[in-house]
């Protein structure tokens, strides 16, 4: 990295901020950054082994290194972004740069909070999040929790970044196992339902980028009247229905197919695994 860095601040516009690790998830979460302006590039430094990843933060005009160490010299927040297996080797290496002034986020799939501050000073303030890939377009749907050294500040200030990428809530620690079997995996389950449903029009005769387009659209407006009514489901799903009309033949169609049951099974599956890692 080269060029003057200045005092670090805790507001968030003027806040420097470090990644450990440059993989698709922290990418994800730098561009929702950076498109809604919450943190100028040039106060990003990013770190990976090679260059195969940090090309691309470079052309986002975000500062990057080899060096892990730099990365929290040069910063205040500092998000993990590593792989798990690799994780308590970086934990080692950065352990004595440190300092009380630091908040250290860990967006690491299946280590705990306990683990973060085990392997850290003992005065660390950390906080650890799950994100989700659709916070590249700002419409992601993350979680976080707080460590014992973790205040209302740090909490405050994450959640204001973090809601710029999406919905952000805080929650207990074990309902981020459960984030990722819904929302972090999740995302998954509805390309695979947007893609039947685009076939399934493509069957019936309708061009297959058209029958794309309208499936992501549809998605698109059923999410936004959830989140802007506030209905249950049930409900919104209910108003759809007509008696004797379309939407209860393909509901019916959809029951038959045990499609409820196979998602909650697959939310199921997906937080199991989730607890598993953890436990590895």
């Amino acid at each position: 990295a080269r060029g003057a860095w200045p005092r670090v601040a805790m507001e968030a516009s003027e806040l420097w901020v470090g990644f450990v690790g440059a993989g698709r998830m922290a990418g994800g979460l730098v561009r929702g950054l950076l498109q809604a302006g919450k943190v100028p590039a040039s106060n990003i430094l990013a770190s990976a082994p090679s260059d195969k990843n940090l090309d691309a933060w470079q052309k986002l005009g975000c500062r990057t290194t080899h060096c892990n160490l730099e990365v929290v010299h040069r910063s205040t927040l500092v998000f993990l972004a590593t792989k798990p297996h690799i994780l308590p080797g970086v934990l080692e290496e950065i352990r004595p740069a440190v300092g009380s002034h630091h908040i250290v986020v860990s967006l690491v799939a299946g280590v705990t909070i306990q683990t973060l501050q085990r392997l850290l000073p003992p005065w660390t303030k950390v906080l650890r999040i799950m994100p989700n890939l659709p916070c590249v377009v700002q419409a992601g749907a993350m979680v976080f929790s707080r460590g014992s050294n973790a205040g209302d500040e740090e909490a405050a200030l994450l959640k204001s970044l973090l809601s710029s990428c999406g919905l952000c809530e805080e929650v207990p620690e074990s309902y981020i196992d459960i984030h990722t079997g819904l929302s972090g995996s999740g995302v998954a389950y509805v390309y695979l339902f947007a893609e039947a449903l685009a076939e399934g029009a493509v069957k019936m005769g309708m061009p297959g980028a058209l029958a794309s387009r309208i499936a992501a659209q549809t998605l698109l407006g059923a999410a936004k009247m959830l989140l802007e009514t506030g209905e249950h489901p049930a409900k919104l799903r209910g108003d759809v229905c007509t008696p004797g009309g379309t939407t209860i033949y393909a509901l019916h169609q959809l029951e038959k197919g045990a499609l409820r049951a196979t998602v909650m099974d697959a939310v199921e599956a997906a937080t199991n695994r989730a607890c598993d890692m953890a436990k590895d």
